[in-house]
């Protein structure tokens, strides 16, 4: 029958000193790895080429907006500035099929943006697409 207590070493050494022992190789293997990975990150610092069925940048359009809002918080339609009253007659009707798209300047305050949709959420208007431009 085997012995469920395993024999004693003949080590003079401790358990906790065994198991040290057993874990320094370990603790070095997930050292060169980090070394390994931040050392081939930096070299890989160059941005992917486009690939080959993107159009290019110059040829995107932007997508049509409903409503221009720009960076001093200016509401406007077809180039034409709108205040609050006006606003809610000239764009179209509030439809969940279509949301009503909004085109704002990215340096927008949230003051600003918050005050236009609490004006449309009072217009009747529940779903809107905010469209900004990627910073370049």
């Amino acid at each position: 029958m085997t012995e469920l207590i395993p024999p004693p070493s003949t080590s003079d050494k401790s358990l906790m000193e065994r198991v040290e022992d057993a874990l320094l190789p370990l603790i070095n293997l997930v050292f060169l790895l980090l070394m390994f990975f931040i050392v081939a990150g930096q070299l890989a610092d160059d941005p992917l080429p486009d690939l080959p069925a993107t159009p290019p940048s110059a040829e995107q359009q932007s997508p049509h907006a409903d409503l221009l809002v720009n960076a001093r918080g200016h509401w406007r339609i077809s180039g034409e500035t709108l205040d609050a009253q006006t606003l809610l007659q000239r764009l179209p009707e509030p439809d969940a099929q279509n949301p009503l798209r909004i085109a704002a300047a990215s340096s927008i305050s949230m003051a600003d943006l918050e005050s236009l949709l609490r004006t449309l959420e009072k217009g009747g208007y529940e779903e809107i697409l905010l469209l900004t431009e990627p910073d370049t």
